[in-house]
């Protein structure tokens, strides 16, 4: 299940979004490596806009 969800988040960032995979990738190993959520380092370091940061959001509670 948790990898199924992953890689729906994966494509909606690259689908909805328009990042490319090596942002993704800094991002989930910042996320990591920081133990902070996904949007937030995205965000953070200028990957996502609020815009899209509000997109994202929307997207991952209206999947649960």
């Amino acid at each position: 299940m948790d990898n199924y969800s992953n890689r729906k988040i994966i494509s909606f960032l690259m689908d909805e979004i328009g990042l490319n995979v090596s942002s993704i990738e800094l991002g989930l190993n910042l996320s990591i490596k920081n133990n902070t959520p996904l949007p937030i380092i995205l965000w953070n370091y200028g990957i996502l806009t609020i815009e899209e940061l509000d997109v994202f959001y929307t997207f991952l509670f209206q999947s649960k």
